[in-house]
């Protein structure tokens, strides 16, 4: 008899060979298409975060309809940007936290490194504390003990990343669904206005100051740094390309992948907004708390919409914490060469939430606040991947056309105009009405 122990092959191995023969031309169609989707499906979930529950309730509730442009803008600059993002990783071979210590002097990669450091931190703050909110509203359990849990829930998660890249990015892929389904029913039991939805999508406008601040978090909540760097981080080596064809044909689908995937993150971000709109904003509209819209939302849409809302929130706060703790893992390793064991870095990141809760700051507020200072990190990442894709020495033939490098520069203009106009009213400049 022989003792030959058949192998069998990892999830992650059969998504290979499957890609291996989407490039090949074996595979045609659907067929083809599906290897390649995983990286933006896992970077989507930083854009369905529980910042993005902070932020969407208190537009929706204040303004109504009104900021759902700003939602609108937010994620076309983050298609585009995580678009660009994937593309170094395809073509260079590097992750953008690499190429950038490998392209700009070393003083501006500290400076870099610090300022993703702290992106990483707010964005583990929200997440953290978004996913144990969803726990103490569904078990009753207090705030502090929620964390504990959700931090329990999160390192048992991050145990699947040493199985391959396919199960992580299967369970990801799971909990963006649910988070969708969720909305889709919130969105049949609130009476939206559908009028007022494509209003609001479609015509800019700032109604006063403290819409300032709400549109900033928007961004902030959509466009995250720490998932620009973690896209190219799960490109630069997930399906190898061995020639020019090859690689345009990967870049081919993960285009489609980053529309399909922040596709449906955009549509859950505007329906957060809308539902918070039609639940809140006539009668309502001093709901800011995440707490209190769950509450309302009981004598409103009734116990199972709130139960839905708690259901999602619980799922975002999981898959993003889990996300974030990856993505602070590569920014860590490739910008300074320094690499920590997951679960050490999940310690360390969970403490600032713990500290917040146990200071007794609200939650909420603390998670807003938390977006803000991701949108002002924000120019970060995107001044560096407008500078490395329109590398012709870096990204050949591949490099940005002149219209993607107009688009780029003319939303990171946009998303500094807007962290300029929060930190002049910060100053007290009265830059619109009260």
């Amino acid at each position: 008899m022989s003792d030959t122990v058949l192998h069998t092959p990892s999830w992650s191995e059969r998504t290979l060979a499957a890609g291996h023969e989407s490039l090949t031309g074996q595979r045609r169609g659907l067929r083809a298409f599906l290897p390649f989707v995983g990286p933006a499906m896992v970077a989507s979930v930083a854009y369905v975060d529980p910042g993005n529950f902070a932020t969407n309730i208190q537009a929706g509730a204040s303004y109504g309809y009104a900021l759902l442009w700003v939602v609108v803008v937010a994620n076309l600059v983050a298609m585009l940007f995580q678009g660009l993002s994937a593309k170094l990783g395809i073509v260079s071979g590097r992750s953008l936290a690499a190429a950038s210590r490998d392209s700009f002097p070393a003083p501006v990669v500290l400076a870099m490194w610090l300022a993703s450091e702290v992106a990483a931190m707010a964005t583990d703050l929200a997440e953290f504390i978004g996913g144990a909110i969803g726990v103490s509203l569904l078990t009753g359990l207090a705030l502090f003990p929620s964390l504990v849990v959700i931090g329990a829930v999160t390192c048992a998660l991050l145990a699947l990343s040493r199985r391959g890249f396919r199960p992580m990015e299967l369970a990801i892929g799971a909990f963006v669904g649910a988070i969708g389904i969720a909305y889709l029913v919130e969105l049949i039991v609130a009476p939206i206005s559908w009028g007022g939805v494509f209003i609001g999508a479609t015509s800019p406008r700032l109604p006063d100051s403290g819409a300032v601040m709400l549109a900033v978090g928007i961004v902030g909540a959509t466009v995250m740094p720490h998932a620009l760097y973690l896209h190219s981080s799960l490109t630069h080596d997930r399906m190898p390309a061995h020639n020019y064809e090859e690689r345009r044909t990967v870049l081919r689908y993960s285009n489609r992948e980053v529309l399909v995937a922040l596709g449906i993150a955009g549509m859950v971000n505007m329906a957060m907004v809308a539902v918070a709109a039609a639940a809140f904003h006539i009668g309502y509209s001093d709901v800011a708390e995440i707490e209190t819209a769950y509450h309302t939302l009981v004598p409103l849409l009734g116990a199972g919409a709130a139960a839905v809302f708690a259901l999602s929130l619980l799922a975002s706060g999981a898959s993003s914490s889990m996300v974030g703790t990856m993505a602070g893992q590569a920014i860590m390793q490739d910008f300074v060469h320094f690499s920590i064991p997951l679960w050490v870095r999940r310690g360390v990141t969970m403490l600032p939430a713990f500290v917040v809760v146990g200071l007794g700051v609200d939650a909420t507020r603390a998670l807003v606040i938390s977006q803000v200072v991701l949108s002002l990190t924000l120019p970060v990442p995107m001044i560096a991947l407008l500078r490395l894709t329109g590398s012709r020495r870096l990204m050949g033939p591949f490099v940005n056309d002149r219209l993607t490098q107009a688009a780029a520069t003319l939303a990171t203009v946009v998303v500094l105009a807007l962290n300029a106009l929060l930190v002049a009213q910060t100053l007290g400049l009265e830059i619109l009405p009260a």
